[in-house]
């Protein structure tokens, strides 16, 4: 190995490294700023609940990061060198272009190595637990989620039937409810054989109780009085001095499971059992494959055009290598994205590749002429 290599390879690794803490603690905290309220306010989670969910954003985050902050890094470090006129030097000495750039080619087949090994094996698992996270907590706690004046819906509660429950208190005391409000509302789709009555339940005072082993919401009303109307609009009420405890049960998260959170395993397995998959459902799971190998590809990608824009940056500061990697990584993503638009599963496949293409042939064009100045 060349003393080139060790002087090149050693910068770039350090500026990466420094780039992904910084954008790593960026996203992190953003997210974490996001989700504080819920977790820490609304469902009085426990400082470990703040602990994992920071341990299951970090390699999400690493997603994005790692490429970002190798582009980054390259950009800033040829910059450099150009502007210092390190590279003239190199090349005097009789080291071609492409071999000075080798250390940054295998820096980024290393980066897209460990990408894909983050987005195969550990971002799913990490994405899962991050899903789960929420429930978990609401069924250690079922009544934390309510909340005076606040209105809990069918994002945690399920109905034995087909009608959304939606819940709503007054205040809440040591165990109990003041001015109790649910109303049962029958399915907008109006599925034949399902009942088209709403519900609604009122009541004084009511004793607030959990069964965290099944994961229930358990109130016994007191003063209570119910509502019912059918299709028809007539109404039927009722009341009572006492009544029998109404028991919500906590949904689970698992009810629809995104592409994002499965393994390439159970993705392929879904594929392969479903005889008649949905469309849209089977476009979703093959982009999701598609999209892990070709973002996991982007560090590679990205050394191609960060060697050769970084050259022409002849200015000592770092405005604009920190520019164009921000220009060229919102580039790269939003042509990702535009993936989720499509409806073939070919033209989609090629939508995520597309951006690693072009980022390869825009590199070597310019490599080209780099090596004639």
């Amino acid at each position: 190995m060349r003393i080139s290599d060790r002087y090149i390879g050693k910068q770039v690794l350090l500026g990466t490294l420094y780039a992904v803490m910084v954008l790593g603690i960026v996203l992190v905290l953003g997210r974490l700023f996001k989700e504080i309220q819920p977790l820490l306010v609304d469902l009085k989670a426990p400082p470990e609940i703040v602990l994992r969910f920071i341990i299951n954003t970090l390699p999400v985050s690493l997603t994005y990061t790692v490429p970002w902050g190798f582009l980054t890094a390259v950009l800033i470090v040829f910059g450099r060198l150009s502007s210092g006129h390190e590279i003239t030097s190199f090349r005097v000495a009789g080291i071609s272009l492409p071999r000075l750039a080798a250390p940054v080619f295998l820096i980024g087949a290393g980066l897209s190595l460990i990408s894909l090994w983050l987005n195969v094996s550990i971002v799913p698992n990490a994405k899962t637990s991050l899903r789960e996270m929420l429930f978990d907590q609401a069924k250690r706690d079922p009544s934390s989620l309510l909340k005076p004046g606040v209105v809990i819906g069918d994002k945690y509660f399920k109905s034995d039937d087909d009608r959304t429950p939606r819940l709503l208190i007054e205040g809440k005391s040591e165990g109990w409810v003041e001015g109790f409000h649910a109303y049962f509302l029958p399915n907008s789709k109006n599925i034949a054989g399902t009942s088209r009555e709403m519900l609604y339940v009122h009541a004084a005072k009511a004793a607030l109780s959990a069964n965290q082993e099944k994961g229930q919401l358990v109130l016994k009303l007191q003063d209570a009085y119910t509502e019912t109307r059918d299709a028809k609009g007539e109404i039927s009420m009722g009341f009572a001095g006492e009544a029998e405890p109404v028991v919500f049960n906590l949904k689970t998260s698992n009810k629809k499971i995104r592409p994002s959170t499965m393994t390439n395993e159970a993705i392929r397995w879904e594929l392969a059992a479903s005889e008649k998959p949905e469309e849209k459902r089977k476009l979703q799971l093959l982009s999701e494959i598609t999209s892990r190998y070709s973002f996991s590809a982007a560090c590679f990608a990205f050394a191609f055009i960060a060697v050769p824009l970084g050259l022409q940056t002849r200015r000592r500061d770092s405005s604009k290598g920190l520019i164009l990697s921000l220009v060229i990584g919102t580039g790269y993503f939003l042509i990702t994205m535009l993936a989720d638009q499509v409806k073939d599963p070919i033209l989609a496949k090629i939508t995520l590749w597309s951006p690693n293409v072009l980022c390869v042939l825009l590199g070597l064009i310019l490599f080209r002429r780099a090596r004639f100045k």
